[in-house]
């Protein structure tokens, strides 16, 4: 009889899901599908998608091996100098997909590619995907067979977006129409601020896109997909919810769900944004990031005897470590000023470093909407401050590093903080020892350059050095420019 890890490692290898197709298969379904051309993707070390398009008649068997040669990586944000950018991609047969949106005499293919040094010099050290998959050759090396991985992926689908940044003599401005926003006029039942969670048509405009977005990726790009709904707050915020899968996969998936969220928008006439805090006084989107570490076919974080959260000793030390490096964490899976708009209290972001079983005001939750043996596989750790600005490939393997670090080092991760935190009174978190987030981008670096070494064993220092040097270009870009919000404060000084 298989355990229920065997069952839960097996249904990850079912036909037609994301990463059961050889080379052999590609190469057939090539011809089979009259396909003309394959999109060729990667991503940059902020997480963007990158592409080049080649003829399916340039692909053949060799092309996996020995990559194909299309890359400088002297033009890719957080790659090479231009006197070393010659690169290769190679492609992983895994993550063939045909582009249901491609027109039938331009039919198109795409996948997901690991990015090498030219000359034969090997895998590139800040190819973000391999970042991924070096974290799960640690987490081999730390005794673990598997890791699996589930975010909730929320974002906004606007109607019109438009904003005025180059002519700084005239001001910053920017405008954001939805018909689904109390600021729209005749659009039907328009939903007030902090009430946009799951209600039905026609007030959810957006059930229908979803649908086609989650038909889309299941249908064509083998992901599987449990849930989809209308999230907290108004003019289109949107959650769709994939089925758990391990690191590397997972994150293909979730830049496979950007991607097609983005296009079928576009289709729609409609446009898709990651951006966390698009909308003021309401909430921003997050990423909730669920985990887990599995052992000889077990769930390490299930304990039957831990009368609070079923969580074992493992998993305590897991949380250990997020807690003690989730300060230079924010850097890496909170990367962008607009990041730091969301983690403000009263908008149900964690601001404060602490874990509960049920409490969405602490950083770490352990949800326990099931408990006893037969629902063992669930047990996992969710991670909420990450949201979907961030590199899935560098979020997840700086998460799992820090939860490693807890369990080498046996970090104990203290009492949970049951109580709502954003009420407790200063003296109160000061005496429990409750630290906050970074409150801004500068911030976070600050903290990620001074705790650094427990992502050493993935993260080339130079891709460490990059990821803070992008981020304070940014902190300095956006702090140069008077606010809109200044000439309120200010203009009658």
């Amino acid at each position: 009889m298989k355990t229920q890890g065997e069952m839960v490692l097996g249904c990850l290898a079912g036909k037609g899901k994301m990463g059961t197709y050889r080379v052999e298969d590609v190469m057939n379904f090539l011809e089979k599908e009259g396909i003309r051309f394959v999109d060729l993707q990667f991503t940059d070390v902020p997480g963007k998608l990158q592409h080049v398009t080649i003829t399916a008649e340039y692909l053949d068997e060799g092309s996996f091996e020995l990559g194909v040669p299309k890359l400088d990586g002297s033009s890719i944000r957080g790659f090479a100098d231009i006197q070393e950018s010659d690169m290769v991609l190679k492609p992983d047969p895994s993550t063939f997909a045909i582009i249901p949106w491609s027109a039938e005499q331009t039919k198109s293919a795409r996948m997901l590619c690991d990015v090498y040094w030219g000359l034969g010099k090997g895998r590139f050290e800040r190819d973000p995907r391999g970042v991924a998959q070096k974290a799960e050759e640690e987490l081999k090396k730390a005794g673990f067979d598997a890791s699996f991985w589930g975010p909730e992926i929320e974002f906004f689908v606007f109607d019109r977006v438009c904003w005025d940044v180059q002519t700084p003599s005239r001001g910053q401005s920017y405008s954001i129409e939805s018909r689904e926003a109390p600021w729209s006029v005749g659009t039907g039942y328009p939903i007030r601020f902090k009430e946009g969670y799951y209600p039905a048509p026609p007030q959810d405009t957006l059930m229908d896109f979803r649908s086609e977005c989650v038909r889309i990726l299941t249908d064509y790009f083998g992901v599987e997909v449990e849930a989809h709904h209308h999230e907290v707050a108004t003019a289109g915020q949107c959650e769709i919810d994939m089925k758990y899968d391990t690191l590397t996969r997972m994150a293909d998936k979730s830049v496979t769900l950007k991607y097609v969220v983005r296009n079928v928008a576009h289709q729609m006439g409609l446009v898709a944004t990651m951006m966390p805090k698009p909308v003021f006084m309401d909430n921003a989107s997050g990423m909730h990031v669920h985990c887990s570490l599995w052992k000889d076919g077990q769930n390490a974080f299930y304990d039957p005897d831990d009368a609070y959260a079923e969580l074992s000793q493992v998993g305590r030390y897991f949380c250990g470590g997020l807690l003690e490096h989730s300060r230079a964490l924010a850097a890496i899976v909170a990367p962008t000023t607009n990041s730091y708009r969301r983690l403000v209290p009263g908008y149900e972001a964690p601001v404060f470093i602490a874990w509960s079983r049920g409490n969405r005001s602490a950083n770490i939750r352990i949800p326990v909407y099931h408990v006893g043996r037969s629902n063992a596989s669930k047990k996992r750790i969710e991670f909420r401050t990450p949201d979907p600005s961030c590199n899935p490939y560098l979020c997840f393997a700086a998460i799992l590093m820090a939860g490693l670090d807890g369990v080498k080092r046996k970090i104990d991760c203290g009492d949970p903080v049951d109580e709502d935190i954003y009420r407790m009174p200063p003296e109160k978190r000061s005496l429990l020892g409750i630290k906050q987030l970074p409150s801004s981008l500068i911030e976070a670096v600050e903290c990620l350059e001074s705790d650094r070494e427990f992502l050493k064993p993935v993260f080339d220092d130079t891709l460490i050095d990059v990821i803070v040097e992008m981020a304070r270009r940014q902190h300095l870009e956006v702090s140069l420019r008077p606010h809109p919000y200044e000439f309120y404060l200010y203009f009658d000084v």
